[in-house]
């Protein structure tokens, strides 16, 4: 990589910030994509960084932007903290602040930029949690649940959310979770819900209950966007009082051969997961269809599988929300979903 191409990613993801609603951090990207330069050990590793830094590979610019959010949110660099929203201030005085924390936090942000995003946006379980109802109308079973790419595994516990919807909710009233989407086109079924089993794997799983991979999950949240905060606090609330089970230290692929390994008559069993399949290697995804595929040729009536997916496609706005079911074997997208769930267009 060069610094042709770092300050490249840093635009893009300006770009994308701002399409998702958080000019703050797309004014971060653009000004670190024009003064960054190549002075100071933080600036040194990026414009060498030993792989591709665009949003679709290592996300170079979310990885530095979540390390300079963790330093405001444990109050480590004062300056930066006075910067940050809700604070306004210029150009200038921004930088000033970011540049201090660069050079005074080195080697806590050159640790931080190891590790890729793990965002674990709650909001996405506004696709999921009609798909689920969805297939509840379609045969009355409890579920059985298995989501790849789980990071902290706050997604696991959407049966807990409630998901407000033409004036109606779905799930618990009360829930310390509320998911309020923009949402358009008919009313989704709504169902009672049941979950008898369910797990999750991720490459670097987070523990949402251990205060350092607590701070990541916060601090990839975009500063100037605090509802995303309380929903994650929330999901994290829900988490602890249903005592959700951790999740897996895991291959997806490996994952996937152990879940799928036997029929669970009498339920559901749904595969799932939002906006990770993009990160597989075209080999894995392969894989990863076959193994789902050949699990679906053994489904049944009595122990049906489902496939539930909300990936980005290429072919419209936002991500397509897709579900797959067998025995009968059928696939159709049954929404498209912004990226971070703030809208949702039905379809059913």
């Amino acid at each position: 990589m060069s610094l042709a191409d770092i300050q490249a990613a840093f635009r893009a993801q300006a770009i994308h910030c701002n399409d998702l609603g958080s000019p703050f951090t797309a004014r971060l990207c653009t000004l670190l994509a024009d003064r960054l330069g190549e002075s100071g050990a933080v600036a040194h590793h990026l414009a060498n960084w030993p792989g591709t830094a665009s949003h679709r590979a290592d996300a170079v610019p979310l990885r530095l932007a979540g390390g300079l959010h963790a330093l405001v949110l444990q109050g480590r660099e004062s300056a930066l903290q006075a910067a940050y929203p809700p604070h306004m201030v210029d150009d200038d005085t921004l930088w000033a602040a970011i540049a201090r924390a660069l050079d005074r936090h080195a080697p806590f942000l050159l640790d931080w930029l190891k590790s890729p995003p793990q965002t674990n946006e709650v909001r996405r379980a506004s696709a999921l949690i009609p798909g689920f109802h969805l297939l509840a109308s379609q045969r009355d079973l409890p579920f059985v649940t298995s989501e790849i790419g789980a990071s902290g595994g706050l997604n696991m516990g959407w049966d807990h959310f409630a998901l407000h919807i033409a004036a109606q909710v779905w799930g618990p009233a009360g829930s310390p979770v509320q998911l309020t989407p923009d949402w358009t086109g008919p009313t989704p079924p709504r169902q009672d819900v049941q979950v008898i089993e369910r797990a999750g794997c991720d490459l670097n799983p987070l523990d949402a209950n251990d205060p350092a991979d607590k701070l990541r999950l916060r601090a990839y949240l975009w500063a100037d966007q605090p509802d995303r905060l309380t929903r994650t606090d929330g999901a994290i609330e829900v988490q602890t009082s249903f005592a959700l089970p951790k999740v897996a230290r895991m291959d997806a692929l490996d994952f996937l051969r152990a879940r799928l390994s036997a029929a669970r008559p009498g339920a559901w069993h749904v595969i799932y997961h939002t906006i990770m399949w993009q990160y597989l290697p075209e080999a894995a995804q392969k894989a990863g269809e076959a193994l789902i595929a050949s699990a679906g040729a053994r489904a049944s009536a009595e122990a049906p599988l489902a496939w539930l997916r909300m990936e980005a496609d290429g072919k419209g706005e936002g991500a397509a929300v897709t579900l797959t079911t067998w025995p009968e074997g059928e696939t159709r997208q049954i929404a498209r979903a912004d990226f971070h769930g703030r809208w949702l267009r039905w379809q059913g």
